[in-house]
C-alpha cells in the first residue's frame, strides 16, 4: 500500500514534531573507500544534530564503522574469520569513539559510547538497564552513540547490522522516528540499478509487494541491505515508530529530509502507539509477580504516571527485577503490566513509603518508580 500524495509535508512534519529520533549511519558513509573516515561528510552530520537538539529533539546514534576502521589500521580482511572481524572491531572501536567525540565537540556536544549485543536488548534486567542510561544521558544532553559489540559478539548473538539494532534501541528508548542514512535513497519499486526505477515515497504497510522489491543497495563496507532495512521497517511501525530511509551521500543529510528530498517513509501504524510499542509485555512474556495498588495509583496510571512504591499496598510471588509483573487494582482488578525495576524482597520493604524514606530504608538513592511508565503497558 503506497501513494506519494502529500508526501514532502507528512515527512518534513515528521522531523519538525517528533521529539526522539534514532539516526543510523552505514558503514559506506562514515568510512571512505580507502578505510579512512569521512570526517567533512560526519561534520555537515553534526551541524544537523545540533539543529536538531535545538529544536528541541533528542537525538541517538547508532553507528556502524568500527570493522571498517579497524581494517585499515590492522591491514587485515574482516571477511576472512568471525574472529579477524573481532579484532578490526577491537581496534577500529577506538578510533570510531574519537572520531565521534571530536566531530560533536565542534558543536559543544558530548558523545557518550554503548556496545550492544542481541542479547542485552533481549535480557529484561539489561533492557532495563540500556533504556535507564540512555534516559539519563539525554537528561544530561549527551549524545549516546551506539553499535554492537562486534568486538565479542558471536555470530549465534549478534545483529550482523545495524538497521534492526536501530528499531529495537528505538523501542527502548520510545523513539518517535527512526532514520537509516544510507548510500541509497529509499526503497525502489524495481532494483535501482534499472533507469526505468522509481522511489516508493510512502509506506503503509509491509506485504509481499514491498518484501519483494526489497533488493538492497550495493555498499563497499556494509554489511546491511535493503531487506534488513525492510525488516527493521516491520518492528518500527508495529511499535508506533516512523522510520525514514534516506541517501547519507550528501553533506547536511538530516537537513535533506527536513527540506523534503527524496527518501521512503514508513508510516507508524496508527492507534497502536503504547500497546503496539510494549505489545511483548502481552505477548510471550508471563507475569512473575503481582502488585496490589490502591485506587490514588490507579488514576495516576490512567493520566500516564509511573508507578511509585507510595501507591503499592502488597505484592505477591517472589520476583526479581526486570521480571514482568501485574499491577491489580482494588476489587482485584488487572490495571496494567510491566517490567519490575525492583526485587520482591526490596518492595516489601518500601511499599507505601515515600522516596526520602526509601532512601534511609535501602541506603541508597532508590530508583524513581517501582514499574515505569516506558515500561509499562494499561490493560
Amino acid at each position: 500500500m503506497v501513494t506519494d500524495l502529500g508526501a514532502t509535508e507528512l515527512r518534513t512534519n515528521i522531523l519538525e514534531t517528533a521529539k526522539r529520533i534514532v539516526v543510523k549511519i552505514g558503514s559506506s558513509l562514515l568510512v571512505q573507500s580507502d578505510g579512512s573516515p569521512n570526517s567533512r561528510w560526519l561534520l555537515t552530520l553534526a551541524d544537523d544534530i545540533a539543529k536538531l537538539r535545538a529544536q528541541g529533539s533528542d537525538v541517538i546514534i547508532i553507528s556502524s564503522g568500527a570493522v571498517a576502521l579497524g581494517t585499515k589500521k590492522l591491514d587485515l580482511d574482516s571477511r576472512e574469520s568471525l574472529t579477524a572481524s573481532q579484532a578490526c572491531a577491537a581496534v577500529g572501536q577506538i578510533n570510531l569513539a574519537r572520531l565521534w567525540t571530536d566531530m560533536l565537540q565542534t558543536k559543544e556536544l558530548i558523545a557518550a559510547q554503548i556496545l550492544l549485543t542481541l542479547d542485552d536488548l533481549e535480557d529484561r534486567r539489561r533492557y532495563l538497564n540500556i533504556s535507564s542510561t540512555l534516559e539519563k544521558l539525554i537528561q544530561t544532553d549527551a549524545i549516546p552513540i551506539i553499535n554492537e559489540n562486534d568486538s565479542v559478539a558471536t555470530e549465534e548473538i549478534r545483529y550482523g547490522d545495524n538497521d534492526r539494532l536501530a528499531a529495537r534501541v528505538a523501542q527502548a528508548c520510545n523513539a518517535d522516528c527512526i532514520i537509516l542514512l544510507s548510500d541509497i535513497d529509499g526503497l525502489y519499486d524495481r532494483s535501482p540499478n534499472d533507469n526505468d526505477a522509481k522511489i516508493i515515497s510512502d509506506i503503509y504497510k509491509i506485504d509481499h509487494t514491498i518484501l519483494d522489491v526489497a533488493q538492497g543497495a550495493t555498499s563497499d563496507v556494509g554489511t546491511g541491505g535493503m531487506v534488513s532495512k525492510v525488516e527493521a521497517a516491520q518492528t518500527a511501525m508495529s511499535s508506533g515508530i516512523d522510520m525514514i530511509i534516506a541517501s547519507g551521500k550528501k553533506e547536511h543529510p538530516l537537513s535533506a529530509i527536513q527540506k523534503g528530498e527524496a527518501h521512503s517513509l514508513f508510516h507508524k501504524q496508527e492507534n497502536i502507539a503504547e500497546k503496539g510499542q510494549k505489545k511483548w509485555l502481552n505477548g510471550r512474556l508471563h507475569a512473575q509477580g503481582m502488585l496490589y495498588i490502591d485506587e490514588g495509583a490507579v488514576q495516576a496510571l490512567s493520566h500516564g504516571a509511573s508507578l511509585l512504591a507510595v501507591g503499592v499496598k502488597g505484592y505477591d510471588r517472589e520476583f526479581v527485577r526486570g521480571d514482568v509483573v501485574e499491577i491489580i487494582g482494588p476489587n482485584d482488578r488487572l490495571v496494567a503490566r510491566g517490567l519490575s525495576e525492583y526485587d520482591a524482597h526490596e518492595i516489601a520493604l518500601i511499599m507505601g513509603k515515600g522516596k526520602e524514606e526509601i532512601a534511609q530504608i535501602l541506603s541508597y538513592t532508590p530508583r524513581g518508580a517501582l514499574v515505569h511508565r516506558n515500561h509499562m503497558v494499561m490493560l
